[in-house]
């Protein structure tokens, strides 16, 4: 579960270019649900992902992850709950480490790492099991380096990734924004199948309506650092492709 609590993020204070980018932001994230979050350019929608994940530390307010107030956090600390896919592919993987190396690195995310972080044969044959889902053929390419892989591939791997190590809360920030339609199709489908096969909170950042539309049992639109519609179950179900193009 995720709970905000009058979120507050400015930047700038004090001077003639202040701007407040969460106004006195206060939401309730159930555990195991998938919220989707959309809103214009400058809304707050990235700033309130940075805010959860630990990249923006608010002055103002409380952030609590499954009860744990997490304010004060740096991102580093968070991951032993949050796993996080970004827009642009590039990012959540090493591109110098071949894709085994990447998967046992996700492996031992939250966990000490020694000098020796191993790749036994049973871990291996698990990472071609995962890969194979993709349909990819990633599985049978696993000491190629991730800088060689296409951004669709690199996008999928980060999926894989991140169910590696347990997380409660996968956060994903347009992931689809970078790829081209069949792909962005495949990686959300993905999405939503690891979403309910882990049971994770998952919260998604899209301009998309398509997606924000056909994905999540919650859609939240934010203006101006503050929610003006929150539309969850039945009612984010019967929600029109229309009814959302109209919001904007």
């Amino acid at each position: 579960m995720i709970q905000l609590e009058n979120i507050t993020v400015q930047v700038n204070k004090g001077l003639a270019t202040e701007q407040t980018i969460l106004n006195n932001l206060s939401a309730s994230i159930k555990a195991q649900s998938f919220t989707v979050i959309v809103g214009a350019n400058g809304s707050g929608k990235s700033t309130l992902l940075n805010t959860i994940a630990g990249n923006i530390i608010c002055k103002d307010g409380v952030v609590l992850l499954d009860g744990n107030d997490v304010t004060k956090l740096p991102d580093y600390k968070r991951s032993r709950w949050i796993a996080r896919v970004f827009q642009n592919p590039l990012e959540g993987t090493a591109p110098n480490l071949t894709i085994i190396e990447n998967c046992r690195l996700a492996a031992l995310r939250t966990k000490n790492k020694y000098l020796k972080i191993g790749i036994k044969k049973s871990f291996e044959n698990h990472i071609k099991n995962q890969l194979a889902i993709l349909e990819m053929g990633l599985e049978n390419k696993l000491n190629t380096l991730v800088g060689n892989l296409s951004g669709g591939q690199r996008q999928a791997l980060t999926l894989i990734m991140s169910v590696l190590d347990d997380c409660n809360i996968l956060l994903l920030d347009e992931p689809t924004a970078a790829l081209d339609p069949k792909t962005a199709n495949t990686i959300m489908e993905l999405s939503n199948k690891l979403i309910k096969q882990y049971q994770l909170t998952a919260i998604m950042v899209t301009h998309n309506l398509k997606d924000a539309h056909a994905y999540g049992n919650r859609i939240i639109q934010l203006q101006e650092g503050k929610i003006v519609k929150d539309i969850e179950g039945e009612a984010k179900q019967q929600l029109t492709s229309e009814a959302m193009f109209n919001w904007f």
